[in-house]
């Protein structure tokens, strides 16, 4: 029994493990992505105002 209990806990922290990496990599994906637009001009939409002038 005590077999299956530790089984289960490594089983839990390895699983705990994962998800922090996975979280970790996407965060980091994230942050290379903002980074490569450090380079380019202005990536703002441009707006055209349409409305009549009163």
């Amino acid at each position: 029994m005590k077999i299956i209990i530790l089984l289960f806990a490594m089983l839990f922290g390895f699983g705990a493990t994962v998800k922090n990496s996975v979280d970790e990599v996407k965060e980091i994906s994230a942050r290379h992505e903002l980074n490569q637009y450090k380079h380019l001009p202005n990536m703002l939409p441009e707006v055209e105002i349409v409305a009549p002038i009163i």
